[in-house]
C-alpha cells in the first residue's frame, strides 16, 4: 500500500515537472493521472488498491457519524421520558477480529456511542464484555455491532 502511495505522488511530482508548471492545480492533475495509471495496472500489485482502504476508512467514519447520532436520539429519548423503563444488560461478544489495534478501535467506537460500555477485553481477546443501557432482544444488539461495527472495521483491515 506505502509503495503505491508513493508511486502515485512520484508520478503527481514527475507531471508537474515535465509540464514545467509548478502550481497546486498541475499537482492535483498529475495527482489523478497517476492515480488512473495506478488504476490500469492494478492487476500488476499483490494487494489491493489503496485508495479501496482509504473508502473504507471513510465509509467507517461515516458509519460512526450516523451510529453516534442515532444513539444520542435513543439516550434522549430514554432520559426525557416519563417513566425510566430501562433494560440495562451485560453480555459477551465473541469477535471475528484478530490484531490489538482492530479490537481496540472496536472497544473504542462501542464505547465512544452513547449507552454502550465496553467493560472487560478477555485475556485472548476473542470476547467482549459489553453493558448497554436499554436493550429488549440482546442478539439483535449482538448482530447489530458485528454487521456495522465490526464489517466496517474488517473491510479496512483485510487484503
Amino acid at each position: 500500500m506505502s509503495f503505491q502511495i508513493l508511486l502515485n505522488l512520484f508520478l503527481a511530482f514527475l507531471w508537474m515537472f515535465l509540464s514545467s508548471n509548478y502550481s497546486v492545480s498541475r499537482f492535483i492533475i498529475g495527482y489523478l493521472l497517476g492515480l488512473l495509471t495506478i488504476l490500469a495496472l492494478r492487476r500488476f500489485f499483490k494487494n489491493r488498491l489503496y485508495i479501496d482502504r482509504i473508502w473504507a476508512i471513510i465509509k467507517l467514519a461515516f458509519l460512526f457519524i450516523k451510529e453516534l447520532i442515532l444513539a444520542n436520539i435513543s439516550v434522549l429519548i430514554l432520559v426525557l421520558s416519563p417513566k425510566l423503563q430501562l433494560q440495562p444488560a451485560f453480555f459477551k461478544y465473541n469477535t471475528e477480529l484478530t490484531q490489538e489495534w482492530e479490537i481496540t478501535l472496536l472497544s473504542n467506537l462501542i464505547t465512544l456511542t452513547p449507552g454502550t460500555v465496553v467493560v472487560h477485553v478477555s485475556d485472548d481477546s476473542k470476547s467482549l464484555f459489553i453493558h448497554v443501557i436499554d436493550s429488549n432482544d440482546i442478539d439483535e444488539t449482538i448482530d447489530s455491532i458485528r454487521n456495522s461495527f465490526e464489517k466496517a472495521i474488517l473491510e479496512v483491515s483485510r487484503t
